[in-house]
C-alpha cells in the first residue's frame, strides 16, 4: 500500500512539474513576445517622429543594426522604397505579406516569421503612415525553443530535484499517515497512541467503532447460535423421549395420551421457534425490500384483538381498543406481526382478571401505538435487555407460557424497518407499556 501511494504521489508530482513547466513556457513566451513588440513600437514612434532623416545618420543605422532592428518602407502598391538591411538592392513586392495587408486594412499589423537560415524569429510590426506608406519595423530574436535548450540542463536538474524531494516527502508523509492505520490493524485499542494527523483522527475513530461493532456482532451471532441450539434441543429432546416411550410399549393408554399431548405441545413450540427465527432472518436481510401500503393502524389493531380474543379468554385477560383511525405507510404483514407479538406478550405475562389495552392516536403529528398491560411487569435492571434475542427475565415462566424469547426482538426489528421510535416503561406488579411513534 505504501509503495502504491508513493508511486502515485511521485507520478502526480512529475505531472505537476511538467504542467508547471509548460505553463511557465507559455507565460514566458507571451511576456517575451509583448516585450519585443513594445520595443518595436518604441522604435516606430521614434522613426515617425524624426522621419527619414533619422535613417540617414550612420550612427543611428549602426545603433539599429546592433539592436537587431530592421526598418522597411513599403509603398501602397507593395514595392519596397527603403530597407535598412538590404541597401539599394531591389526587393520583391511586399504587398502579400500578412503584416502589410493588415496595416493597409486596419492601420497596423503584426506577425512572426521563422528564418531557417539564421535560426531566429523575426517579429514584425507594420503601421500605415498618413501618406499611405507602410512603415515596418522588424526585430530578430532567438527562438524560444533555442533559449530553452540553453536552459534545459538547469530545468532538468531542478525538475529531478523537485521529483526527488516529492518522493522523499511522500515516503515520510505516507509513513506518518499509515502508521496509525497499521497499528489499528494489529492493535485496535492502541491505534491512538503516538502522534497522528488531526485530519485522520475521525477516520481512526470510525475504524475503531466499526471494529467494536464487528466484535459485538460476532458475539451476538455466537450467542444467537448457542441459544438457537439450546432452544431447539429442548423440545426435540422432549419429542424424542416421549416418542421412544410410546414406541417401546412401556407407556400405558393413559400415559400415551399424555405423552402425545406433550409431543404436540413441544412440536408447536418448535414450529413457533422456527417461524420466529425465519422472521428475524428475513428482517436482518438488509437487501430485503418490503412492500409498503397505506395501513389503518386502528383497523389493524382491531383485527389483531379479534383474532386473539379466544387466547385472552383462556388466560382470563380482557382486551381493549381505544383511540382513533391513523393511517401510516407500512408493510401490512409486518404491522400485524408487531401487533401480535406485543399483544401476545401482554396476555402471556398478565394476571387473571387483568387487561391489555391498545391505544391508537396522534401525538405531535405522528401516529402513536401504545400497548399497555396490567401484568407482572419487568424489573428496571432488565428493561434494557428485553429486546435482545432469547433474553427472558423469568426463563422458567417464559418456556411454561410457550414463549420463544424472540417476540420483542422481532418487534424491535419491525420498528427499525419503519423508522419508528420504540420505548418501554414497566413496573413490577403493575404492568408494562410499550410505545411506538411512526
Amino acid at each position: 500500500m505504501k509503495k502504491k501511494i508513493n508511486i502515485q504521489f511521485i507520478l502526480l508530482s512529475s505531472f505537476a512539474v511538467v504542467v508547471t513547466a509548460a505553463a511557465s513556457m507559455v507565460l514566458f513566451y507571451s511576456i517575451f513576445k509583448n516585450q519585443v513588440y513594445d520595443d518595436i513600437k518604441d522604435y516606430t514612434h521614434i522613426i515617425r517622429a524624426y522621419g527619414p532623416e533619422f535613417l540617414k545618420s550612420d550612427k543611428n543605422r549602426e545603433f539599429l543594426k546592433k539592436d537587431g532592428i530592421r526598418v522597411t518602407f513599403i509603398q501602397k502598391d507593395g514595392s519596397v522604397s527603403y530597407d535598412s538591411s538590404m541597401g539599394q538592392q531591389v526587393m520583391e513586392n511586399h504587398k502579400g505579406r500578412p503584416e502589410i495587408q493588415e496595416a493597409l486594412r486596419q492601420g497596423s499589423g503584426t506577425t512572426v516569421r521563422w528564418s531557417a537560415t539564421s535560426s531566429l524569429h523575426t517579429f514584425y510590426y507594420a503601421e500605415r503612415l498618413e501618406d499611405g506608406t507602410v512603415l515596418r519595423i522588424g526585430k530578430d530574436s532567438e527562438n524560444i525553443s533555442h533559449m530553452l535548450k540553453r536552459t534545459g540542463a538547469i530545468v532538468l536538474v531542478v525538475s529531478l530535484f523537485v521529483v526527488l524531494f516529492c518522493g522523499m516527502l511522500s515516503r515520510c508523509l505516507t509513513k506518518k499517515l499509515l502508521s496509525p492505520i497499521e497499528k489499528l490493524a494489529s492493535n485496535p485499542d492502541g491505534a491512538s497512541q503516538g502522534p497522528i494527523y488531526q485530519e485522520i483522527e475521525p477516520f481512526i475513530q470510525r475504524i475503531k467503532e466499526q471494529h467494536i461493532n464487528i466484535l459485538d456482532h460476532v458475539r451476538m451471532r455466537q450467542e444467537f447460535t448457542a441459544n438457537v441450539s439450546h432452544e431447539l434441543k429442548t423440545p426435540l429432546t422432549a419429542i424424542s423421549g416421549y416418542a421412544e416411550l410410546i414406541g417401546s410399549g412401556m407407556a400405558g393408554e393413559k400415559d400415551a395420551k399424555r405423552f402425545a399431548h406433550e409431543i404436540r405441545t413441544s412440536s408447536d413450540r418448535l414450529l413457533g421457534l422456527i417461524n420466529d427465527i425465519l422472521k428475524l432472518s428475513e428482517l436482518d436481510d438488509k437487501e430485503q425490500e418490503f412492500e409498503l401500503e397505506q395501513v389503518n393502524l386502528y383497523k389493524a389493531a382491531r383485527s389483531c384483538l379479534d383474532m386473539m380474543d379466544m387466547q385472552a379468554a383462556k388466560q382470563g385477560v380482557t382486551l381493549r381498543l381505544q383511540g382513533e383511525g391513523c393511517t401510516i405507510s407500512a408493510n401490512r404483514n409486518l404491522i400485524d406481526e408487531l401487533l401480535y407479538n406485543l399483544c401476545s406478550n401482554g396476555i402471556q405475562y398478565n394476571n387473571r382478571g387483568g387487561t391489555v389495552t391498545v391505544t391508537v392516536a396522534r401525538e405531535h403529528g405522528r401516529a402513536m401505538l401504545l400497548v399497555e398491560d396490567t401484568g407482572i411487569g419487568i424489573p428496571r435492571e432488565y428493561q434494557d435487555r428485553v429486546f435482545e434475542r432469547f433474553y427472558r427475565v423469568d426463563k422458567g415462566r417464559s418456556r411454561q407460557k410457550g414463549g420463544t424469547g424472540l417476540g420483542l426482538a422481532i418487534v424491535k426489528h419491525i420498528a427499525a424497518q419503519h423508522n419508528a421510535e420504540l420505548s418501554l416503561e414497566s413496573e413490577p406488579g403493575k404492568g408494562t407499556r410499550v410505545k411506538m411513534l411512526f
